[in-house]
């Protein structure tokens, strides 16, 4: 019985990174309207999807010192099938504007995509970094 639940443990923490969603990971954003751009971490938060800024880059790819690093840029994303993500938020700090924010995944890539008072903005695609 004890080697039976060592197995089943292990089988599970094997398996564990299999079940992670595609969503999940390291994204570089489309560079802003300074033509700045970041690495934003997406990670689960309860039933949805949260995206925080962890680095920042100038416009040459110089790492740069932010005062957004560490804040929220996405959040209540909800997956939605066939790599649709939905219902949540986008913070874009360029306007300092929230959206209501989609995501499609496709691949390695991420469209993001946000609404304000009927007013859209493209927010472009993201590229998987990690």
């Amino acid at each position: 019985m004890r080697l039976f639940a060592m197995t089943a443990a292990l089988a599970l923490l094997v398996a564990a990174p299999a079940l992670a969603d595609p969503l999940e990971g390291t994204w570089k954003t489309k560079p802003d309207d300074n033509g700045h751009y970041g690495h934003v971490q997406i990670v689960p938060c309860g039933p949805a999807f949260c995206g925080t800024l962890v680095e920042a880059f100038d416009q040459n790819g110089g790492r740069i010192t932010s005062p957004n690093i560490g804040k929220r840029i996405v959040w209540d994303m909800q997956a939605q099938g066939d790599g649709a993500y939905g219902d949540g938020k986008i913070w874009s700090p360029d306007r300092d504007k929230t959206y209501s924010g989609k995501m499609q995944l496709s691949g390695d890539k991420v469209a993001v995509s946000g609404c304000v008072f009927g007013i859209c903005r493209d927010g472009g695609t993201w590229t998987r970094i990690n």
